[in-house]
């Protein structure tokens, strides 16, 4: 009979063999210690007589991460911080056995361990290879039912898009905030709800903004039940203390000074780094070039790629390894900008900020409808009306974590739809629009 289990992230579906698998009681417990720490299972292979009793001690001897391990026929450790330790009573083993961390990504890392049953017969039990072992996070639901959106379904009526507009400077010239790593089920289209992995709650996280010469002082608290950091592209620091992996319920400080301008990349740099970024760990540091004329409205646009887990869990690891993404979006959710449109006004100046979170996919801004007059990318000006040129553009191509500014004055009325002109990334999801008033 088909059996679905879950621990911890594991949804194992199909004939849930037992690890005696029918074989004679030796009376012998064999005990085995294993460790667990950065990626792997130490030892990584276990061999058991067939018919011991097999009783694995683990310990997480990791300094940050969270880890698990999870049998076959789906026995499990439990969650253990760094530094803790437990007993897994495996019972009477008659058969190979594969064995898993569910920690999301860390299976596809390589945290796997195989027990041999030496001297069980050659057909018992399932193959402990892996391209074998279960997906930890499925792209189907337990109903069986795949949880792709229907981009033409429009959101509820109390939907609120995320704000996408610039803060506002503060006056000082040293900025102190403390972000908050959270877990949070959130709708990222009509009717399809993700755990993701968030930075004060919301993906992306929070937009900060400075200037050249400003300094941050960030605080990182891990709220969240597995290791996460932070890396701020908007500085230049050595990673291995401020981009370090805390444990859940720690905390760092990360401080430095904003050197160059740019609109900057900043996300979690735990490994495996693609699900943490594709599960809503990121954020941009908007960096404003000196003598930056202003505007009448700044935007901030961040597109990034999601890969649909089941519904209400969390990312599809084996999706991203792919590079199969099931939506690609702006500022976390499938086309809210259709459905809550950008306001703007006939000749009103509007900036608009655009950034590639990827993990994996460039994009191609575009406006349908308008033609750029100001293109700003990686630092430099591509397209400067102050210097006399009569050039426009029609997209801001950026690869992944590349980032710059587009400026349009909107010359009449009317709904301007803005996408990424890789067509297939704005039909899913990478698409909205300005509604433009006299």
């Amino acid at each position: 009979t088909g059996v679905g289990i879950d621990r911890g992230g594991v949804v194992w579906f199909g004939e849930k063999v037992p690890v005696a698998a029918g074989v004679a009681r030796t009376g012998h417990t064999t005990v085995v210690k294993v460790e667990a720490r950065e990626m792997r299972f130490n030892p990584s292979a276990i061999e058991v007589p067939a018919g011991d009793r097999l009783v694995i001690e683990l310990t997480n001897t990791d300094t940050a991460d969270v880890h698990d391990l999870v049998l076959d026929d789906g026995s499990d450790t439990g969650r253990l911080s760094p530094g803790d330790s437990t007993r897994l009573d495996v019972g009477v083993v008659g058969r190979d056995i594969a064995a898993w961390c569910s920690v999301i990504g860390h299976r596809q890392m390589g945290m796997v361990l195989t027990v041999t049953a030496t001297g069980a017969p050659a057909s018992s039990g399932p193959s402990t290879t892996p391209s074998t072992m279960p997906s930890t996070t499925p792209s189907t639901t337990p109903s069986g039912h795949d949880p792709i959106a229907d981009l033409m379904t429009a959101p509820g009526a109390d939907f609120v898009a995320h704000d996408p507009r610039l803060p506002p400077l503060e006056p000082g010239r040293v900025h102190r905030r403390t972000i908050h790593v959270r877990e949070i089920e959130r709708e990222v289209a009509p009717d399809v709800i993700q755990k993701l992995w968030t930075f004060d709650g919301s993906t992306p996280g929070p937009t900060l903004h400075g200037r050249v010469g400003d300094r941050f002082v960030i605080t990182l608290v891990n709220d969240a039940s597995m290791g996460h950091s932070i890396d701020f592209h908007a500085g230049s620091r050595a990673p291995d203390r401020v981009m370090r992996t805390i444990p859940p319920g720690a905390r760092l400080v990360y401080r430095f000074t904003a050197t160059r301008s740019g609109i900057w990349m900043y996300h979690c740099s735990t490994m495996p780094m693609s699900a943490h970024i594709a599960n809503g760990l990121f954020g941009a540091v908007v960096i404003e070039p000196r003598g930056l004329p202003p505007v009448d409205q700044s935007f901030v646009l961040l597109q990034s790629e999601l890969y649909l887990g089941a519904d209400g869990g969390a990312v599809d690891v084996d999706k991203v390894a792919a590079e199969d993404p099931d939506l690609v979006v702006f500022n976390g959710y499938a086309n809210q900008y259709d459905h809550r449109p950008l306001p703007a006004r006939v000749g009103q100046r509007t900036r608009i900020w655009v950034l590639d979170a990827g993990p994996n996919r460039t994009t191609s801004f575009h406006v349908v409808g308008a033609q750029f007059d100001t293109v700003w990318a990686e630092g430099a000006y591509l397209l400067d009306p102050r210097s006399g040129g009569d050039g426009g553009s029609q997209t801001l191509a950026l690869g992944v974590a590349q980032g710059g500014f587009v400026e349009i004055a909107f010359p009449e009325p009317g709904r301007y739809p803005f996408v990424s002109h890789v067509m297939v990334d704005a039909e899913r999801g990478a698409h909205g629009t300005f509604q433009v008033t006299r």
